[in-house]
């Protein structure tokens, strides 16, 4: 064995030592023997990087004294290269090769130009480039759209690059307890923008008719990662014209069934991106009537893995925000019992003895189940008959306790995503979630779990706390106080947000952690936040108000009454109303020491504050200071 492997070695050595031959017909030979050893050949790739052939093949291919036949094949070569491992690519990555390729792409051969660009692409298709290499120098993305009309392939190769380098990643969800909103890759919009500034949406629009089938792909894949959560691209996309028709109708076309699978499913992300950056109604025919039901057929049994996985998730993000969508999509083809099949694949690890088969197999079962969570979270959002059709789906509430503890941390989101949606329902939380004790693995999941998930699963939490929630009691009782305290402490505002919304049990809770609770209070309200987050902490402070013994944590601290004051004040009648409810909670004569809290909160001007409101134009305002007015006059 050994030995075999030094004449592999060996002949690996001999093909780089012909690359420094002094006569060139014999280093153009030598490039093209190389070429056709390393084909498939990953032992022989990693034997060629490791002996130095990159950096020689580099220096050949920007040579001026190359032959254009040499610099060829020397891209090829380098391609071919990096179409092995990652660890390939980062060899290649260490060697400069981007900036090498993108000055052969000056040129004027286009035999040369499209082996860089081919080469190019595998490169930056690879997940370890860093998009940023292709923006680095600002004259390289117009030079590229310029290169788009020399050929079929510097099409393809340039839109490919193209969708890879505006890349996003998946979708998923945070925020509080209303409908969560996806959140984009750290530099998606500025190289959306980048390109969309250069010409990208009039440059690659009329590739759509290429008779390339290649291209036309390219082209439409460019076009969703382009429109993904960008209303700029959208709107225009809408009426832009491709040989007399309008895009969305192109894309509507691309849907039909007798369209390669990849097509159809990437034209439904187009419409569905766009539709989501509001250039297309959310009731228009081409959503509800052609991109709706061909997602939701993508998510048969019939399909393949993949493509139930990328159906499903679209579809998940199509209907996250809107309820009729949800509706359409729950009585569409069985949706809802047709994803109960995504959970049972695969139909028997046991009897996998291939390693390599059973990472692939579990690998599928990880994603499918994920993109299944994801699309139950976004069916149950709002309606309460959807979310009991998916509580009684077999298993369900199983499977949503297993994918809590999956290995997979995408897994865990999603589920957790899931349980979230479905804990907006009274009946569910009095039933289903109390015979299932979802809150054991819940709580389990709230432990040294990454943000991302610790902010769904707490906003979930804060609904498993509420009064009428047989699961209350025994959370708090397995130490959640601890943990949401912690949580008030964080750096994350949503965090914070939600570990205050869980500890509204007032005087047991503030009794034994009021100053770190007022503490978050207070960073929340003078921080630079928008007015729903300052809304809901100003509505968190009322409930303090509104505890027997609690209220003095607020009576006895001049900085929280005086930012109450200033919010009575405020522009925002919102931010008004919610600092008027922590006033009135504070001097209701009816409640012992009231007295006392009027005649402080009269001494610090409240009352002159409370006159002027009284004659406000806004009707909920004036009633709600003429209310607090009269206890004092009681």
């Amino acid at each position: 064995m050994r030995h075999a492997e030094e004449e592999v070695t060996a002949s690996s050595r001999h093909y780089v030592d012909r690359l420094f031959d002094p006569d060139p017909q014999k280093v153009l030979q030598g490039v093209i023997d190389m070429k056709n050893a390393v084909i498939g050949n990953n032992k022989q790739k990693a034997n060629l990087i490791v002996l130095g052939a990159v950096p020689r093949l580099l220096y050949l291919l920007q040579q001026e004294t190359s032959s254009t036949e040499l610099r060829t094949e020397c891209a090829v070569v380098l391609g071919s290269l990096a179409m092995g491992t990652e660890n390939n690519v980062k060899s290649l990555l260490d060697c400069h090769i981007i900036p090498a390729l993108l000055q052969g792409l000056l040129s004027p051969e286009l035999k040369f130009i499209e082996a860089c660009l081919r080469c190019l692409r595998t490169i930056f298709t690879s997940p370890v480039t860093p998009e940023e290499l292709l923006y680095t120098d600002a004259t390289v993305i117009p030079h590229l759209m310029a290169l788009l009309s020399r050929s079929r392939y510097t099409q393809e190769y340039i839109c490919q690059i193209f969708s890879h380098c505006c890349k996003l990643r998946h979708w998923h969800s945070c925020g509080f307890k209303s409908s969560p909103q996806p959140l984009l890759c750290a530099n998606g919009p500025d190289h959306q923008t980048i390109l969309f500034n250069h010409g990208a949406v009039q440059n690659i629009a009329h590739l759509l008719s290429s008779t390339s089938y290649k291209v036309r792909m390219q082209a439409l894949k460019c076009f969703s990662v382009l429109a993904f959560e960008n209303p700029q691209v959208s709107m225009t996309l809408v009426n832009v014209l491709v040989d007399g028709e309008l895009l969305p109708q192109i894309f509507v076309k691309m849907l039909q069934r007798d369209k390669p699978i990849e097509m159809q499913l990437t034209s439904a992300k187009c419409l569905t991106y766009m539709c989501r950056a509001g250039a297309i109604q959310t009731d228009d025919n081409c959503i509800v009537l052609k991109t709706l039901p061909s997602l939701v057929r993508m998510c048969s049994k019939e399909r393949l893995l993949e493509e139930r996985v990328e159906g499903a998730e679209t579809l998940a993000y199509l209907i996250e925000t809107d309820v009729e969508l949800q509706r359409i999509a729950s009585i569409t083809d069985h949706l809802i019992a047709m994803l109960s099949d995504y959970f049972k694949y695969p139909s028997s690890v046991s009897a996998i003895t291939d390693i390599k088969r059973l990472d692939h197999d579990l690998k599928h079962a990880h994603e499918l189940r994920q993109a299944a969570f994801k699309l139950y979270a976004s069916l149950g959002a709002n309606d309460e008959d959807i979310r009991k059709k998916i509580i009684e789906t077999e298993n369900m509430m199983d499977r949503i306790v297993n994918g809590l503890s999956e290995s997979s941390i995408k897994v865990r989101l999603s589920a957790v995503r899931c349980l979230h949606s479905l804990s907006r329902s009274v009946q569910q939380l009095r039933t289903s979630f109390q015979d299932h004790a979802v809150w054991k693995p819940l709580m389990k999941v709230l432990q040294n779990a990454p943000d991302e998930v610790l902010v769904v699963a707490s906003s979930t939490l804060c609904n498993l706390l509420l009064e009428f929630s047989p699961s209350k009691e025994p959370i708090l009782e397995s130490g959640a106080i601890e943990l949401l305290c912690s949580l008030t402490q964080s750096e994350n505002l949503a965090l914070r947000v939600n570990g205050i919304w869980a500890l509204m049990h007032i005087d047991q809770i503030m009794s034994s952690h009021g100053k770190q609770i007022m503490q978050a209070v207070t960073l929340i309200l003078e921080g630079e936040h928008n007015i729903e987050v300052k809304e809901q902490t100003l509505c968190i402070l009322a409930n303090i108000a509104d505890g027997t013994t609690a209220k003095e944590l607020i009576m006895t601290n001049d900085d929280i009454l005086q930012k109450i004051k200033y919010y009575m004040s405020h522009s925002n009648a919102k931010l008004q109303l919610a600092a008027m409810f922590c006033i009135s909670n504070l001097i209701w004569n009816e409640e012992e020491g009231s007295q006392e809290r009027q005649d402080k909160l009269r001494d610090i001007g409240i009352v002159d504050i409370l006159h002027k409101l009284s004659q406000s134009s806004d009707p909920n305002l004036c009633d709600k200071a003429k209310t607090a007015l009269q206890q004092y006059l009681a």
